[in-house]
């Protein structure tokens, strides 16, 4: 059996050094769930914390969050499709928008839910996912200020997530002068400047945050305690809130090289080995996960020594040596994993989900 864990003491740990180090620099920060899939069990725990914002990139979760504490208040992370915006009035405060046609739409399916429908508007700083150019930002604001039932609160960006662009002191400058010339222009307050994610951390560390940047959103450091910007671990901070068990279903001593004429295997790809370890053998453990729910390349064993052998669609092949440490059937392997690694085994549903 496969699971994941979701330990709470160290989850709870992160969370305070984070609102320690948000609160100093005043800034407000939201939680981003979308990495729980929407999982009810752990989406509890994530409530139990007291943030007063959760983000996600799916409805269908941000529902889950709303039916929970109906008190919180929620963020629709990307560009709403069309065909979900009576959804996102529903479930969404606030959401992230760059086309006035969905402004549009969302100004009259607020008007027929009778509420104002909050946005922030996202710019392109060079990442090339979503964001309105530079140039049509001032005439992009000034339709929507028209539409009745949109209430504009903040102006936003994203980086690092698609062509890792990092994040620093002058492109945040630049965010927060568009902020100032907005409201200058249009005589309008814009609340947030949301430019801070979890890369944008090691800038408030390096002194290197522009004060005008007070929203940040924090899903992978909050779980992971990753400093994303240089690929590490914050210190202080826990890396092990979620952990991977999987059990050895087989464990047998076998030769270290196939025998047999070989193609390529269920990925597509025609794998060597070192003939020279033709006669040898090792203990090969066999894993109840495979390729179904995780790439191997994502996650790693906490035991040094293990070595992954290759992966199927439903198991995973470890090397185990001489297995010194005597391994059997029926034991769990443990694994720490990266954002998409848990991501990946959040969003399945062969893998069971405890709290520790």
């Amino acid at each position: 059996m496969a699971f994941i864990t979701l330990d709470t003491q160290k989850l709870t740990a992160n969370y305070r050094f984070l609102d320690n180090l948000f609160q100093h620099e005043h800034i407000q920060w939201a939680i981003v769930s979308k990495l729980l899939c929407g999982n009810k069990l752990f989406l509890q725990e994530v409530i139990r914390l007291g943030s007063k914002q959760l983000c996600d990139s799916r409805t269908s979760n941000l529902k889950a969050i709303k039916n929970m504490a109906p008190e919180i208040e929620t963020i629709y992370i990307k560009p709403p499709p069309l065909g979900s915006i009576p959804e996102v009035v529903r479930y969404a405060d606030i959401s992230f928008n760059t086309e006035l046609q969905t402004i549009q739409e969302l100004s009259d399916e607020a008007g027929r839910q009778q509420k104002k429908h909050r946005i922030i508007i996202m710019v392109e700083m060079g990442e090339l996912r979503e964001g309105v150019m530079r140039d049509d930002l001032i005439e992009f604001y000034e339709k929507v200020f028209l539409l009745p039932n949109i209430e504009v609160v903040g102006i936003g960006t994203n980086l690092n997530c698609l062509n890792g662009v990092l994040p620093n002191h002058d492109k945040l400058i630049q965010l927060s002068l568009y902020k100032q010339l907005i409201e200058a222009k249009f005589n309008r307050k814009i609340p947030f400047v949301s430019g801070g994610s979890s890369v944008s951390i090691p800038l408030i560390f390096e002194k290197l945050l522009p004060k005008g940047i007070n929203h940040f959103r924090i899903g992978e450091t909050l779980f992971l305690g990753t400093d994303v910007y240089h690929n590490s671990v914050i210190n202080g901070m826990h890396n092990d809130v979620l952990r991977l068990y999987s059990e050895i279903i087989e464990l047998i001593e076998k030769p270290t090289i196939p025998m047999g004429e070989l193609g390529t295997n269920l990925e597509g790809e025609a794998i060597s080995f070192d003939r020279e370890q033709a006669g040898k053998t090792t203990y090969r453990a066999i894993l109840d996960i495979g390729l179904l729910d995780v790439e191997s390349k994502h996650i790693s064993p906490v035991d040094p020594m293990m070595v992954f052998a290759g992966s199927s669609s439903d198991m995973i092949v470890i090397d185990l040596g001489d297995n010194t440490k005597q391994y059997k059937v029926g034991d769990l392997i443990e694994f720490q994993m990266d954002y998409m690694a848990a991501l990946r085994i959040m969003n399945s549903r062969y893998i069971e989900k405890q709290i520790k």
